[in-house]
């Protein structure tokens, strides 16, 4: 029956396209609806929506800014008298542990998206003083961390008690298609994702820039740093740079390239490196916080850089004898990563709370 069911709402600054958006539209959707009754509560409009939804009921507040919806928000958790809320990013975690307060009877569960005390350091991602994050967090009843290193930084840094934290990694939410068995000549790199600092794509070029064999590289995604970038790659003479700000087929074009290049200083927990590996490409990474001792398994679906001297070493090597095979990419994110194994642990969470 409906009422014993337990009523949960997924809050969520919009379904534009982002990793946070994605994970939240996805879980929502896969949720046992025999369990659980799901609903999805966006900030912003409709017609910012790039995932559809197909089975749980919706609603937009049509607000350019989460500061806009405050009220709407209390309105909302009033009428509709949910048992857990579930946010992601961290100023709606923030506006949620303060509306908390009123709501003594719902559980409220934040995900955050990112490792926070790293992230700041090259984009400001927190719009509360971090004084003030650590004294309202006391106010949620239990936090979300997708990776260790996010872990780590919430009990660290902000004062999070471990008891307090779920490690539930992103689950892979695309059907992506095995690539056929074959490299390319000249290899042909590829990095999907945001051009803004703290993806790196500056170390990424540096690296491209030193190396006396031929490639190609291809640039998914669109931000802030554009111009920086391809005036950097200019200024390193890398000429064969393909750049596609959005594609609706971040699969296929994975699938069609050889190795993906992954600068980030920071990460949350990246899901484009489980959709590369889907479809059967490895990664190269530069060390950074953010899951990728948690996704790459060196040596077989990919290889990770203290450094950019081992950057650059690491691509010659590949050049020479490349020694990775789709079939094992593919397997490792599978085996850890699959729909099954990530919903169930969301279901657990919520059915213990």
């Amino acid at each position: 029956m409906e009422k014993d069911k337990k009523h949960i709402i997924f809050i969520i600054p919009s379904l534009a396209a982002g990793g946070a958006e994605r994970i939240f539209s996805f879980v929502s959707q896969k949720l046992n609806k025999e369990k659980f009754k799901v609903e999805l509560l966006v900030i912003g409009s409709a017609l910012d929506s790039v995932y559809p939804i197909d089975n749980v009921e919706t609603i937009y507040l049509n607000k350019p800014k989460i500061s806009k919806a405050f009220l709407k928000i209390i309105k909302v958790f009033k009428s509709k008298k949910p048992d857990i809320v579930l946010s992601s990013i961290a100023h709606l975690n923030s506006m949620m542990a303060g509306i908390s307060i009123l709501f003594p009877n719902i559980k409220f569960v934040a995900r955050e998206a990112n490792v926070i005390s790293v992230l700041d350091q090259y984009n400001k991602s927190n719009v509360l003083p971090k004084s003030v994050i650590v004294k309202t967090n006391r106010f949620i009843d239990r936090f979300i961390a997708q990776s260790k290193d996010m872990k780590e930084d919430m009990i660290k840094n902000f004062g999070i008690p471990e008891d307090k934290i779920e490690l539930i990694n992103n689950p892979i939410t695309s059907k992506i298609s095995l690539k056929k068995s074959m490299v390319h000549s000249p290899l042909k790199f590829i990095t999907v994702g945001r051009l803004s600092k703290e993806k790196g794509h500056d170390r990424i070029l540096r690296a491209l820039g030193q190396l006396n064999f031929p490639f190609s590289y291809t640039i998914i995604g669109d931000g802030n740093e554009a111009k920086n970038v391809f005036a950097l790659a200019k200024e390193l003479n890398i000429q064969n740079i393909n750049h596609i700000p959005f594609t609706s087929d971040v699969g296929n074009e994975l699938g069609n390239h050889d190795v993906f290049l992954q600068g980030s200083y920071v990460e949350g927990f990246p899901n484009v490196l489980l959709e590369s590996c889907m479809a059967g490409t490895p990664i190269i990474a530069f060390k950074a916080p953010g899951g990728l001792n948690e996704i790459i398994e060196p040596n077989i679906n990919g290889l990770i850089a203290q450094n950019e001297d081992e950057f650059i070493t690491h691509l010659n090597h590949i050049n020479q004898v490349f020694p990775f095979e789709a079939e094992e990419v593919r397997k490792i994110v599978l085996d850890r990563f699959n729909e099954d194994k990530i919903i169930s642990q969301y279901e657990n969470l919520l059915l213990n709370l």
